[in-house]
C-alpha cells in the first residue's frame, strides 16, 4: 500500500457553467495516467448525464451558490489529505471560495469568473452574457447558449463544426440567477455578497490563475483583475496566459500542455501542512 505521505497529491476538478464534469473526461484520465486519484465533482443535482440534465432544467433553476460551495467543501475534506483544487470558469470562483476556507494544498484556477470585487467587463463578456442578460426573467430561469452563441463564448478558436460537436456532447443551461446575482449584481450591492473572498488571507493555499488571450467569456483582462486583487496577500499567487487559447482551452487541441502547466505549477509550490 503507498504511503500517502510521499504518494502523488489527490486532485479535485470544478466545473463551471454551462457544463458538467463530462468536461474534465481527458483531464482526469491524463492526471490518472500520472499516478493521482483524481475527482470531479458534479453540482447538486448535476450528477445525472448531460442528455438527463437538459430534459430537467429545474434542478438547475433550483441550484444555489451556497449548497454547491457546501457540497465542494465536503468532496475536499473527504479527502486523506488536501488535495489540488482546480476549476474552470465559474468553477474557478468555487475554487477561490474553496480556498479562501483554508481548503486545498494548491489551486489553479482556468479563465475563472471573478468573485465580488472585480468590476472589468470586457465588450466580448458582455456580448457572451447578452443571452442571459437581456431578459430580467432569465433570473428565475435556466439559460442556455444557441449553437452560434457557444461557439462565440466558448469555442471561438475551433472551427464551427468542432464547437457543434462539442456543444451537442458536453453543453447544458446554466442557472440564469448565477450569471445576473453574482456577474453584475454582487458588485453594487451594500455587504458582502456570497462569492466575497478576502483577497488579503496570508494563510492559505498558493493560487495560480491561467487565462486565454483569446477567451471572449472569461477575458485576460478579466482574470488579470481578479489576480490583482490578491496584491497585498503573502500567500503565493500567479498568473499565466495562453495567449492563443479560447475558454473552451480545457477541451479544445492542445489541452494538454494547459493541463501540464498547471500540474507542474501545483506540485511544485504545494504547500506540505494545511493551514
Amino acid at each position: 500500500m503507498s504511503d500517502p505521505a510521499t504518494s502523488p497529491l489527490p486532485i479535485v476538478l470544478i466545473h463551471g457553467l454551462w457544463m458538467t464534469p463530462r468536461s474534465w473526461d481527458r483531464w482526469v484520465q491524463h492526471y490518472q495516467a500520472k499516478g493521482h486519484e483524481v475527482i470531479a465533482p458534479a453540482y447538486p443535482g448535476f450528477e445525472i448525464e448531460v442528455e438527463a440534465l437538459r430534459e430537467k432544467p429545474e434542478v438547475i433553476t433550483e441550484a444555489s451558490v451556497p449548497a454547491t460551495l457546501d457540497h465542494l467543501t465536503e468532496v475536499v475534506e473527504s479527502l486523506n489529505r488536501p488535495p489540488i483544487i482546480m476549476g474552470h470558469s465559474f468553477g474557478g470562483t468555487f475554487t477561490q471560495l474553496l480556498v479562501n476556507r483554508g481548503l486545498g494544498a494548491a489551486a489553479v484556477t482556468i479563465d475563472s469568473a471573478p468573485p465580488e470585487g472585480v468590476r472589468v467587463n470586457p465588450p466580448s463578456q458582455i456580448k457572451s452574457l447578452f443571452p442571459v442578460l437581456r431578459n430580467p426573467a432569465n433570473r428565475h430561469r435556466a439559460v442556455g447558449f444557441t449553437k452560434e452563441q457557444f461557439h462565440y463564448a466558448f469555442a471561438n478558436t475551433v472551427s464551427r463544426e468542432e464547437s457543434d460537436a462539442a456543444y451537442d456532447r458536453l453543453h447544458v443551461p446554466a442557472p440564469g440567477n448565477w450569471v445576473w446575482a453574482y456577474g453584475l449584481i454582487a458588485n453594487f450591492k451594500p455587504g458582502h455578497q456570497e462569492t466575497w473572498v478576502d483577497y488579503d488571507l496570508d494563510e492559505r493555499a498558493p493560487l495560480l490563475f491561467i487565462a486565454g488571450g483569446k477567451d471572449h467569456l472569461m477575458p485576460t483582462a478579466v482574470v488579470r483583475s481578479n489576480f490583482k486583487k490578491y496584491r497585498n496577500s503573502e500567500a503565493v499567487t500567479d498568473f499565466h496566459e495562453f495567449p492563443e487559447r479560447s475558454h473552451f482551452t480545457g477541451v479544445e487541441p492542445g489541452w494538454e500542455q494547459v493541463a501540464d502547466y498547471a500540474l507542474e505549477w501545483a506540485i511544485t509550490h504545494a504547500r506540505t501542512t494545511p493551514s
